[in-house]
C-alpha cells in the first residue's frame, strides 16, 4: 500500500514539475547512447522532468523503435559505433511520420563545419558534451516552443485543406449546376439563323461566364410578320439567367399562347402587338412580382416583310445600327428607360422603313463598353466602323462573328470579357 502510494505521488510531482517547466508538445522523449552511464544521466533527468522516456543504445535499435513509436524529441549522440548519429539522424528524417519531432544532437564537435553537416542531415540543435542540466533543460524548453508553434501551423493547415476540399466539392456540385443552367439556357435561342422569304434574322450569344444576363430571340406568327428583340438583364450570373429564363417564356418563339408580343384574333391566327404595348405590358408584369428587383434593357422590333415598315421600341438599350444598302448608316431610336424600373411608363415607338439590301443590327452595350487596349471603350462609332468593315461580303451568322472576333481582338490584352455580348442582325431582302 505503502508503495502503490509512493508510485502516485511521483506520477503527481512529475505531472507537477512537467507543468511548472512548461513543455509544450513534448511528451515522449528518445535517448540515444551506446553508453549506458551517459543514458542513465539523460533518464534521470527527463523522468524528473516529467517526461515519458525510451531508451536505444544504437542508431539501428533507434530506427527499428521510431518504425513503431514516434517520439516528440530525440537526444542523440553524435559518436557511436555502427550506425552513427549524423546517419542516425538522416534515416530518422526520413521515416514517414505523422508529425515533426525535434532532434538534437549531443556531440563534443564544436566546429562550424561540424555543425553545419548536422544541420544538413536535419538536426534542429546541438549540445556539447558534458552536458548542463540548465541547458539541456532551457534548449528542449525552446524545442518545445518550436514543435508547439508548427503543430498548432499543421493543424490549421490540416483545416485550411480541409475547408478547401469541401469548397471543391461545393464548387465542383455548383460548377456542374451552371453547366446544365447554361445548357437550359442556350435552348432558348434553338436555332441562331433562321430565312423569313428573302429575309434573314441571325442571332449571337455569348455570356461572359458558365450563364449570363443577355437574350436575344425572334418570332413570326405568319408569312410576312416577324418580330425580334435583343435583352440585357441588370447584373451578371445567376440571377440575371433566371430572369432571362422568364424573359424566354413571355416572348416564346414556339408557343404563341404564352408570348406576351401576340394576340390571337377570331381564334384563327396570331397578330403581333405594337412594340410599345408590349413594352408596357412587360413592366407591368416585372413590377408586379414582389421581391424581383432586378430591370432589364430592350429593343423589340416587328416589320411588315411586303413593305419594310419597321416598328421599334427601345428601352434603355443600346441604338440600333441600321446599315443602309447605299453605304450610309444611322443610329435609329431614342433611348427611353429601362423595363422594371418605375411605374406608369409610357414607351415610345420608333418608325422606319427598310429598303431591299438594308441591314439592322440590334446589340448589347457588351459591345459598346467593351474595354479596349488602348484603355478607352468601343463606344458607338467603334461600333459603326467595326460593322462598317464587317459587312463588305459578310451576311448571316458569319458577320456576327466576325464582329465578336474583332472586338476580342481589339479588348485589353489578358483582361477578357467583362460582359456579355450579343446582338441580333437581321437583313432584309424585300417582300
Amino acid at each position: 500500500m505503502v508503495t502503490v502510494q509512493r508510485v502516485q505521488v511521483a506520477e503527481v510531482s512529475q505531472a507537477e514539475a512537467r507543468a511548472e517547466l512548461n513543455f509544450g508538445a513534448i511528451r515522449k522523449v528518445l535517448v540515444v547512447d551506446d553508453s549506458r552511464l551517459q543514458r542513465r544521466i539523460l533518464v534521470a533527468s527527463l523522468k524528473k522532468w516529467g517526461f515519458e522516456v525510451l531508451e536505444a543504445d544504437s542508431g539501428d535499435a533507434a530506427i527499428e523503435m521510431c518504425a513503431s513509436v514516434q517520439p516528440d524529441l530525440v537526444l542523440s549522440d553524435w559518436v557511436m559505433p555502427g550506425m552513427s548519429g549524423l546517419e542516425f539522424c538522416r534515416s530518422f528524417r526520413a521515416l514517414e511520420a505523422e508529425q515533426y519531432s525535434y532532434f538534437i544532437l549531443l556531440t563534443s564537435k564544436s566546429e562550424k563545419q561540424e555543425v553545419a553537416r548536422g544541420l544538413d542531415a536535419g538536426a534542429d540543435d546541438f549540445l556539447i558534451k558534458p552536458l548542463e542540466a540548465d541547458e539541456l533543460r532551457a534548449r528542449i524548453s525552446a524545442g518545445a516552443r518550436i514543435l508547439d508553434m508548427q503543430r498548432e501551423l499543421s493543424e490549421k493547415n490540416r483545416m485550411i485543406e480541409a475547408a478547401l476540399e469541401e469548397l471543391k466539392l461545393a464548387h465542383d456540385a455548383i460548377d456542374k449546376d451552371l453547366i446544365q443552367a447554361r445548357k437550359i439556357q442556350e435552348s432558348l435561342v434553338p436555332e441562331l439563323t433562321r430565312d423569313f422569304g428573302k429575309s434573314r434574322v441571325s442571332l449571337l450569344l455569348k455570356p461572359c461566364g458558365h450563364i449570363g444576363g443577355d437574350l436575344v430571340g425572334m418570332f413570326s406568327p405568319g408569312v410576312n410578320r416577324l418580330g425580334f428583340y435583343s435583352i440585357d438583364v441588370s447584373g451578371h450570373g445567376i440571377t440575371s439567367a433566371m430572369m432571362t429564363a422568364r424573359l424566354g417564356g413571355y416572348l416564346s418563339s414556339s408557343h404563341f399562347d404564352q408570348n406576351v408580343a401576340m394576340e390571337k384574333r377570331f381564334d384563327k391566327f396570331y397578330a403581333l402587338l405594337p412594340p410599345e404595348h408590349v413594352a408596357e405590358l412587360l413592366n407591368s408584369r416585372l413590377l408586379a412580382d414582389a421581391g424581383v428587383e432586378e430591370y432589364f434593357t430592350m429593343v423589340y422590333a416587328i416589320i411588315d416583310l411586303r413593305n419594310g415598315h419597321l416598328k421599334m421600341v427601345q428601352a434603355g438599350h443600346p441604338h440600333p445600327l441600321l446599315l443602309r444598302q447605299d453605304g450610309s448608316t444611322e443610329f435609329l431610336g431614342e433611348g427611353g428607360l429601362p423595363i422594371g424600373l418605375l411605374s406608369d411608363v409610357t414607351f415610345q415607338r420608333t418608325d422606319t422603313y427598310m429598303k431591299p439590301g438594308d441591314k439592322l443590327l440590334l446589340y448589347s452595350d457588351g459591345f459598346t463598353e467593351c474595354g479596349l487596349a488602348d484603355g478607352g471603350l468601343l463606344e458607338e462609332e467603334g461600333l459603326r466602323q467595326m460593322a462598317i468593315g464587317c459587312a463588305p461580303g459578310r451576311s448571316g451568322t458569319e458577320f456576327l462573328d466576325d464582329m465578336f472576333w474583332r472586338l476580342t481582338q481589339a479588348m485589353a490584352p489578358g483582361r477578357g470579357m467583362d460582359d456579355d455580348v450579343s446582338a441580333v442582325f437581321f437583313e432584309y431582302g424585300g417582300p
